[in-house]
């Protein structure tokens, strides 16, 4: 699309891409580091999990959008609390029909507004576009593939025109912008009693003959499929046989002498200008700034001297920690392969002295940049890293050995203790620290101090008969030559083996069919709102007073939800909820000690004409969200919305496991 753009004259500034975070966070990222899924990576798997009318959705397209927002949270979050690939799929399947039903009203982008839009991004000072290559160098540099992110700049146009078409007749009227204001402005003293099933159920006691009756006719319920094994185990901790190995100066420096020069690199120098965008509305101005800066600093060329830049960055930068040090990062920059797309990442190809084309927008500032030196890492500087690295690898080295001699021997005397005395010193471990034990135990389970290991699993599925051994295998922290000491087929336990595991039960199940009438029983004891806070820890539920509480703020271990801010509002000072809120699994009381209404002198035409945007976009997302909703469930009524379930299942169950037979923390076999 824009290999003739080098002909094409006036650009403007970054675009920020679409409406939903989903269509951002999947342009910005296009790279995602390797994944296994079955033998393929991912982010390469170009088998189809989905189509929406006559467009396919592959398995690499979902893994670079999950791979995006994983990165975009610092891998902080977990698979699950994003609603794992199912959701991703979802998120993928929206934006094809989003694009499909612009095209479908005619307000698909052209490409004539597909350059246009380009070219008001990629622009340096004067507005000149900044050339081809620099434009080709920028998108692979920040996003990875040229073709892609203009396919998504395309689609996000598509986007913006069917919203603007759908919600075209959405208003919000005075009226509702004042009611808002005072919902938004009221403040309130409330008591607030939380009742979960896990608080009553403690509470709960059946007694022994209601368990037994209940797992009588429940037995099948508590029936073990496949067989129990209880083994004795010698265990080998891999940092403690690590502990003992001499690593002398003279392998350290070999180390660093053969270490590739890229990782003999502390990082590079970066200096830095960050212009804060105060409201959005400046957002232009500030940019505008930038280019400026960028145009006066680079007088032509795409460099600038040091001492220039840490001028410009002294008087101009907004960032106090790095402008009083000429624009300089307190540390110098690190390349992290994990998180491609991070402010600094572009720097690391830039050529030493160069100044960033165009400004960078992150984090809702706008960034100038300029590469600076590389920095040596002296033998010094590299030696904690290179000794644990070292220490790592020899020391699984050592350990597994140990647990090759501690499986031979332990087939040949059936003897764990005698085993553990004859290696407890080359372990640098005592016996009794070596042999454990595990309870019978089945697939799946989590094993004490190896948790659920498949590994060890596997390891077990050999064992049949008393005294077998298995292999070493890996576990946390160390090594595991297992011993079959007993085995129980698939059977009905006895009562006593799941009598804990019966009585949650029972206790779960009443607290369920009880905890309502329990919280009305708690609103008919109540006296006044002042009373909930003693009442609820009384009956040892949680409970609490927030003073000064807002709509849309958390109601203490209450949470935050729109039923529980609609009930709060809807009462008096004085008044308790006349019966009580269910959140998810949990019963809510609230009492309104104090209503503190708002003061509406404040509300000026400023205020209200602010107000009366955010709740136009709002309701301009409801009802676009909800139309598409519309469109997706026709769609799928007409069949032209398929999943292939088959292929979500394997990728589910391709999620990475820990490398066989390689302790949890150890990344270094065979090395060394």
């Amino acid at each position: 699309m824009l290999k003739q753009l080098g002909r094409l004259e006036r650009t403007r500034n970054i675009v920020i891409l679409g409406f939903a975070v989903l269509m951002a966070v999947s342009l910005i990222f296009f790279y995602a580091p390797n994944r296994t899924a079955s033998n393929i990576d991912p982010s390469k798997n170009t088998e189809v999990i989905a189509k929406v009318g006559s467009d396919s959705i592959t398995v690499a397209e979902l893994a670079r959008m999950r791979e995006g927002i994983m990165q975009m949270y610092g891998g902080r979050m977990s698979m699950a609390a994003f609603g794992g690939n199912k959701r991703f799929l979802e998120s993928l399947i929206s934006k094809r029909v989003i694009v499909q039903e612009a095209e479908r009203l005619g307000l698909a982008a052209s490409d004539a507004e597909l350059k246009e839009k380009l070219m008001k991004q990629f622009s340096d000072a004067s507005g000149q576009f900044v050339g081809y290559d620099r434009y080709k160098d920028s998108i692979v540099g920040r996003y990875g593939d040229v073709e892609s992110y203009e396919k998504e700049v395309r689609d996000s146009i598509s986007t913006e025109r069917l919203r603007a078409f759908v919600t075209a007749s959405v208003n919000v009227s005075d009226d509702e912008v004042r009611e808002e204001f005072k919902k938004r402005n009221t403040a309130f003293d409330v008591g607030y009693i939380s009742i979960t099933p896990d608080k009553l159920a403690a509470k709960i006691q059946p007694s022994d003959e209601e368990l037994r009756a209940y797992f009588e006719s429940h037995k099948n319920e508590y029936r073990y499929n496949e067989p129990q094994k209880k083994v004795r185990y010698i265990f080998i901790d891999t940092e403690k046989a690590g502990a003992k190995v001499n690593i002398p100066d003279a392998d350290l420096k070999k180390e660093f002498e053969e270490m590739d020069p890229k990782y003999k690199e502390a990082g590079i120098k970066i200096q830095q200008i960050m212009l804060r965008v105060a409201r959005k509305d400046l957002d232009s101005q500030v940019e505008q700034k930038a280019k400026d800066l960028i145009a006066k600093l680079t007088k032509g060329t795409r460099k600038a001297t040091e001492q220039e830049f840490a001028e410009a960055a002294k008087g101009n930068s907004e960032d106090p920690a790095t402008a009083r040090n000429g624009g300089f990062l307190a540390a110098p920059y690190k390349d992290n392969p994990n998180k491609p797309h991070g402010l600094y990442s572009r720097t690391v190809t830039m050529e030493v002295g160069e100044v960033s084309d165009i400004p960078t927008r992150f984090g809702g500032n706008w960034y100038i940049l300029r590469r600076g030196d590389s920095v040596p890492k002296t033998f010094e500087q590299a030696k904690p890293e290179i000794l644990i690295s070292l220490r790592n690898r020899r020391g699984y080295q050592a350990a597994f050995q140990i647990a090759q001699k501690a499986q031979t021997r332990l087939q040949e005397t059936k003897d764990p203790q005698k085993v553990a005395q004859e290696l407890a010193a080359e372990a640098n471990m005592s016996a009794g620290e070596m042999v454990r034990e595990t309870p019978y135990v089945k697939p799946g389970d989590d094993v004490p101090n190896i948790g659920t290991n498949r590994q060890f699993e596997q390891a077990l599925e050999s064992l049949n008969n008393a005294n077998d051994v298995g292999v070493a295998t890996g576990i946390k922290s160390g090594f595991a030559v297992p011993m079959l000491i007993d085995k129980k087929e698939p059977r009905v336990p006895e009562f006593d083996e799941v009598k804990a595991k019966v009585s949650e039960t029972i206790k779960q199940q009443r607290a369920k069919e009880q905890i309502e009438q329990k919280a009305k029983d708690l609103i008919a004891s109540l006296s006044s709102p002042d009373a909930l806070k003693a009442t609820g820890e009384k009956e040892g539920f949680d409970s609490g007073f927030e003073e000064g509480f807002k709509l849309s703020s958390t109601l203490g271990k209450a949470g935050s939800s729109t039923a529980i801010d609609d009930l709060i509002y809807s009462l008096k000072e004085g008044e308790i909820s006349k019966t009580p809120l269910k959140v998810e699994d949990k019963w809510v009381i609230v009492g309104i000690v104090k209503r503190i209404e708002p003061d509406f002198t404040t509300f000026n035409a400023g205020e209200r004409d602010r107000l009366k945007q955010q709740m136009m976009g709002t309701r301009q997302t409801q009802v676009f969200e909800d139309y598409i909703a519309g469109v997706q469930q026709r769609m799928k009524r007409d069949g032209k919305i398929k999943i292939y379930n088959d292929v979500l299942t394997r990728l589910d169950e391709s999620e990475p496991a820990a490398e066989p037979n390689l302790p949890e923390g150890l990344n270094f076999p065979g090395q060394g």
